[in-house]
């Protein structure tokens, strides 16, 4: 089936530009926009609301940039513990690198990057050295003394005082950082303190796109926020402020409904005057529910989402990384709209091609894999391990062979060529594992190209996968999760481990 659309992202685009601008006027001279969730690439976002460009941030960015600049925050705990971005397989500290680049390239002004919670660990002193000796401003700042309590303190010299001011030039200030947690938000309620100490009449907002205010409590859409940061225990909840203010319900989340009373009184505190705010949601700025021009397609994909997100707590679980409650948690989610693993179609395919390569003997190590892949006109194609291949592989070549239409019987990697490569691997690097991973196939079949028009017809047609369904019965190995990575699909799998050797390279 060709992927419908559920969402307009022109139409978002124009009115959530015209809404900060519109925020802006309201409060005079200067406003801290926080900015939450992922300001690139936002591959969550496209995923429950089809039609949604990952990068509408920077999108949005663009319009405003004359008028904005960023500050770029990234926790020092992050930095210390390489705490890393899943979908690109990157730590942190690299993508606030990668992060500064795209802004640049995009003639987005990157004012300064300000470690939080800096206390001279050794990680976030190198990467403090590294930026400034690459020109790149750099401001730390250390835990708020008092907080959460004790406001006197917060909002005083030692509190907030003693962070360093970070000068700014534009009447909008993009406050933005990779991941939770990255102390965005005390690094805007910082600037504030400073910013009224010198008689400038700032204040601050936030634009975060999940829950969508504006959506049934329960809606899919919103039920995949919550399954998205199950690890986090953040439980979506109706406004209370919001419902007494206006009688108007509006969706929020526990933690921003709980922290409201004491960022009200700081806020209070700060500029000396009662707060505009009185809900957090007014402290929103998202217009992401007025975009959404087909309901019944972005509640599939949601539904679509909180089955992935299981499966990924659920690997995560295997390896130590999240509790068992964080799975129970996902599990309770889908029970309440009624979803199963198998709602999700490349997960039974990928199950009888394991299956197949059982019946016929054809596993490696005793280990039998599958794995398929949901092609955008609905066709399922599969693929399982060999002792020349790995199923992420073998499916990889299944596909493109298919999609270039080239028969069973021409090879787009000479045997030769394969059993060379294992040799390679066994006898000259000493390795356990012989089988070609998927990006171990994808450099073969890149150099096959050079010599067989038919690898190079197949090459082409990796740009087809991009947003494509993946299921894998094993958890992938490094080389398979980059090469799928790579590719763009989106991949799950079941807990469980391809190889019996608790260390794989």
């Amino acid at each position: 089936m060709v992927q419908q659309i559920g969402f307009d992202n022109q139409l978002y685009l124009e009115q959530q530009s015209a809404a900060i601008l519109e925020r802006v006027k309201g409060f005079g001279s200067k406003l801290y926009l926080e900015f939450g969730g992922k300001l690139l690439f936002d591959y969550h976002a496209a995923r429950v609301l089809p039609g949604f460009h990952p990068n509408v941030k920077m999108q949005l960015l663009q319009k405003i940039k004359d008028q904005s600049e960023v500050l770029l925050c990234i926790y020092a705990g992050d930095i210390e513990k390489k705490k890393i971005r899943a979908d690109f397989g990157i730590t942190y500290d690299t993508d606030a690198l990668k992060t500064i680049d795209e802004l640049r390239e995009r003639g987005i002004t990157v004012r300064a990057i300000v470690i939080t919670r800096f206390d001279n660990q050794p990680a976030a002193v190198a990467f403090k050295n590294r930026l400034e000796r690459r020109g790149i401003a750099v401001f730390t700042h250390k835990a708020t003394l008092g907080y959460p309590t004790d406001v006197d303190t917060i909002v005083s010299e030692k509190g907030y005082g003693a962070n360093d001011y970070i000068p700014t030039e534009r009447p909008i200030v993009i406050v933005t950082g990779p991941g939770p947690g990255s102390g965005k938000l005390a690094t805007c309620l910082s600037q504030l303190y400073h910013e009224h100490k010198r008689g400038v009449q700032a204040n601050y907002a936030k634009f975060e796109t999940f829950p969508i205010w504006n959506l049934p409590l329960k809606h899919p859409v919103n039920v995949a926020y919550e399954a998205a940061t199950a690890e986090l225990k953040d439980v979506n909840m109706i406004d209370h402020f919001h419902l007494e203010a206006y009688g108007v319900p509006a969706v929020n989340y526990n933690r921003d409904v709980e922290a409201f009373p004491l960022l009200k009184r700081i806020i209070e505190r700060i500029t000396g005057q009662p707060s505009f705010y009185k809900s957090p949601t007014d402290m929103g700025v998202n217009r992401a529910g007025f975009g959404i021009v087909d309901d019944a397609v972005c509640r599939a994909a949601a539904g679509q989402e909180i089955i992935r997100r299981y499966f990924n707590y659920a690997c995560e679980y295997v390896m130590g990384l999240v509790n068992k409650d964080t799975v129970e948690r996902i599990e309770l989610l889908m029970k309440d709209l009624g979803l199963t693993v198998h709602d999700r179609r490349v997960v039974g395919a990928a199950h009888e091609a394991a299956r197949e390569a059982e019946a016929k003997g054809k596993g490696s190590d005793g280990i039998y894999c599958g794995a398929a892949i949901e092609l955008p006109d609905g066709r399922i194609i599969t693929g399982k391990n060999s002792p020349l291949m790995h199923a992420a592989a073998s499916l990889i070549l299944n596909t493109v062979k298919t999609l270039a239409n080239i028969p069973d019987n021409i090879h787009l990697l000479p045997p030769l060529v394969t059993k060379s490569l294992s040799h390679f691997k066994k006898s000259v690097l000493k390795g356990k594992m012989t089988s070609l991973d998927l990006e171990e196939m994808l450099i073969a079949l890149s150099i096959s190209a050079t010599m067989n028009p038919a690898a190079e017809m197949a090459i082409e047609k990796l740009k087809e996968l991009h947003g494509c369904d993946v299921h894998l019965t094993h958890i992938p190995t490094p080389g398979d999760a980059a090469g799928l990575r790579k590719l763009g699909v989106n991949v799950t799998s079941d807990p469980e481990f391809a190889s019996r050797y608790l260390y794989v390279s």
